[in-house]
This record gives structure tokens, C-alpha cells and sequence, in this order.
């Protein structure tokens, strides 16, 4: 698999990485077998880079990569997420202490001394613009707690204050063909600034895969039953913001842009071939779909008209839904 420097980790990572959230909940039941092949199969597929949060599966998922990574191949980089354990969820919780209680609690949970890469889990926009906070992370770095820092953000905005701090390695962000905005207001920065680029929600929880339209039903636990208007977290989070309706209608025009090729492959080979990004995350519940998410890697890139006709369909039928928001 192609790989890409994700920014000033220094750590080369395959252009498509596994979001691991799938395994650890909030999207229906997987059982530890069904996990540990599905990260064994990615692997076997080239994916380097497995992206994990210490509130997946209240560890679970953190857990699971823990009993994989004895066996896991050389090079494999695994990045957490910490933050969201804080309750409430305010910018003060942010705190040395709580990062040094947060981070031992993932560093047991996955069974290394020192994580590779830790970020802040979508925190408070105050958060980013609070200096004791980065000093904090620069702390962990220098007691060998972690390797490196970055920030998962939910906006635009919050992305262009984060790649704006000297020492943030990544970020993380939501970016696929509903979700357009990145593109021009915060690829550019960020490459600009020599910050690594992981891209999540790829796949617009299912609906870039095609499979789902308005009758679809999900399981109580699914976030795609309980957070439809955003009760649990952002809703962007929850099919990339976009109400059901649209997102069926702009992902039936999408996979005639694709033509020939699986509508999720498509996405994920048009996702790696925005410049800037250097890893895109989809979540797998079985080894299939960790194939599958690896083999878009080698597809050829899209089409000047496909990309163009992309395009179109986010201003047809996506934009007014969710560009003013993130």
C-alpha cells in the first residue's frame, strides 16, 4: 500500500488506515473473535495505522488492540484519543493530572510503555486556544508518556487553530463527499504547516456505502439509532450531519459518479487523493470489509469529470444542510 509521513509524527502509515470504533461499540455487538480477525485482516491488507479512543467501548476497543499488537506486523502505528471521559465535558476538565490519569488508563489498556500518537477527543473549542493545555501535552511528551499529540475536531475552525500550535502532530477531521468544506478551508493549511491529516467518517456512517435508505433499521446501540439529532455527541459524527433523506439522495448520484466501482471504494480512493490527507480511517465489523477498505488503495484515482461531478452533487443536494455548520 502506498504510504504518507502523517505530518510531525515522522511515522510513514498506509493511505488507508482502520477506524476502530466499530469494534469497541456504539455500532452494534462484535465479539472479540469477529475483532481481533477483522484488525488481523487489515493488516494482512497493509493498513499501518489504527486509529482507537479510550471511550470506545469504554476501553474495549483500546483493549482489543492491545491483545493484537504482540502478533502485529513491524510498523504498525496506533493512535488514541483521550477527553471524552471527562464528565461534564467542560475545557477546565482539561487539566496535567486528568491527561496523566487518562493516558496511563490507554497505555494499560493497549499494553505499551509509551503511546505513538494521543489526541484530544473532539474537546471544547476553548480547549484550543488555552496555552496551559498544550503545555500539558508537551508534558506527556517529555515523561515518555507518548510519542506525539494531536487533535480531533469537529469543525473547520477548530482545525485551523489546532494546526496553528507548533507542536500538534495531527489532525483529525471529518472530510468525504458530504462533507466538503475541508477541502479548500483546511487541506491547504494544514499541509501548509506540515501537520498529518486523518480523516474520519469517511464513509458518512454507511450511507457512502450505499446500502442504507430511509427504511433501514439499526440495533438500540447503534449511534445511527440514538444520535439521529445529536442527543449522545455531535451529530456530525451520525451520517456526516446530513439529514437521512439527503444523504440517501446524494449517495444514489455519487454511485453513478462511480460508475463501475463500489460506491464506498470510490469514496475512500477520492478521499486519499485529496491533497493534504494523509490517512483516511473507515471502520470494518469483519475481515471483508477490512479487505475491502484496503483494496481502494490501488484503484486508479478519479477522473477529472468525477471529481468535478462530485462537486455538483454536495452543491445540489448537501451544502445547505451542512456547511455552515462545520
Amino acid at each position: 500500500m502506498q504510504t504518507r509521513t502523517l505530518g510531525r509524527t515522522g511515522r510513514d502509515v498506509g493511505v488507508v488506515g482502520m477506524g476502530c470504533w466499530q469494534i469497541g461499540g456504539s455500532w452494534g455487538t462484535v465479539d472479540e473473535d469477529a475483532a481481533l480477525g477483522t484488525l488481523q485482516a487489515a493488516a494482512d491488507a497493509g493498513v499501518t495505522f489504527f486509529d482507537t479512543a479510550d471511550v470506545y467501548g469504554d476501553g474495549r476497543s483500546e483493549q482489543l488492540l492491545g491483545r493484537f499488537l504482540p502478533t502485529a506486523p513491524e510498523g504498525v502505528v496506533v493512535a488514541t484519543k483521550m477527553g471524552r471521559r471527562a464528565d461534564p465535558h467542560v475545557a477546565e476538565a482539561y487539566t496535567l493530572d486528568a491527561f496523566r490519569a487518562w493516558n496511563d488508563r490507554s497505555r494499560e489498556n493497549l499494553g505499551v510503555d509509551t503511546l505513538d500518537l494521543v489526541q484530544l477527543h473532539c474537546p471544547p473549542s476553548d480547549v484550543l486556544h488555552t496555552d496551559a493545555v498544550f503545555d500539558a501535552l508537551d508534558t506527556l511528551v517529555q515523561e515518555g508518556r507518548t510519542r506525539a499529540y494531536g487533535v480531533s475536531v469537529e469543525t473547520v475552525a477548530e482545525g485551523l487553530a489546532a494546526v496553528a500550535r507548533p507542536h500538534v502532530a495531527s489532525v483529525q477531521i471529518i472530510l468525504n463527499p458530504l462533507r466538503l468544506k475541508p477541502v479548500t478551508e483546511f487541506l491547504p493549511a494544514a499541509a501548509e504547516a506540515g501537520v498529518g491529516v486523518v480523516v474520519r467518517v469517511p464513509l458518512a456512517s454507511g450511507l457512502l456505502t450505499g446500502r442504507i435508505d430511509e427504511s433501514t433499521t439499526f440495533p438500540a446501540d447503534d449511534h445511527r439509532n440514538f444520535n439521529r439529532n445529536g442527543e449522545s455527541f455531535d451529530v456530525g459524527e451520525t451520517f456526516a450531519g446530513v439529514p437521512l433523506h439527503a444523504g440517501v439522495a446524494a449517495a444514489k448520484r455519487l454511485a453513478q459518479v462511480a460508475g463501475d466501482t463500489p460506491l464506498a471504494a470510490f469514496t475512500l480512493r477520492w478521499i486519499v487523493e485529496q491533497p493534504g490527507v494523509s490517512v483516511v480511517i473507515p471502520g470494518a465489523r469483519s475481515p471483508e470489509q477490512a479487505r475491502g477498505n484496503a483494496a481502494a488503495a490501488d484503484l486508479p484515482a478519479p477522473t477529472a469529470a468525477q471529481l468535478d461531478a462530485v462537486e455538483e452533487v454536495y452543491r445540489d443536494l448537501v451544502a445547505e444542510h451542512v456547511h455552515h455548520r462545520w
